[in-house]
């Protein structure tokens, strides 16, 4: 990793037609095999979440690799051709706080203000 570089969680959400479940189950395996640091699938038959760590300069490009994941593993891991509908990028720091803290995973209600907890 070079000085400049730090790891970024990203969440990629895709969908799109209806497949059979278990052919999008075994798409998400073989994606699993090709694409280091993949540590969360969830998918059902006509959307999925892969979630990983991705290794870059800055959070631009970070999320500029992320766009790119589903399409370029599309026909190896025989991934269904279902668009991108949502990108999520965080530093580390900011991963870590959510999982320390369950409620700053929950949205607060429409047109609320809330600080943001401070880590004890």
């Amino acid at each position: 990793m070079g000085e400049t570089d730090r790891l970024w969680h990203v969440a990629v959400t895709v969908t799109g037609s209806a497949h059979d479940a278990d052919v999008v189950r075994t798409a998400m395996e073989r994606l699993r095999e090709q694409h280091a640091f993949l540590h969360s699938l969830r998918y059902d038959s006509t959307r999925a979440e892969i979630a990983y760590w991705e290794q870059a300069r800055d959070m631009l490009d970070a999320a500029a690799m992320a766009m790119r994941v589903w399409n370029e593993h599309r026909d190896s891991a025989g991934l269904p051709h279902w668009e991108i509908v949502g990108l999520e990028v965080l530093d580390r720091e900011t991963y870590q706080r959510r999982a320390d803290d369950p409620l700053t995973s929950v949205p607060p209600p429409l047109g609320s203000a809330a600080p943001v907890p401070v880590p004890f």
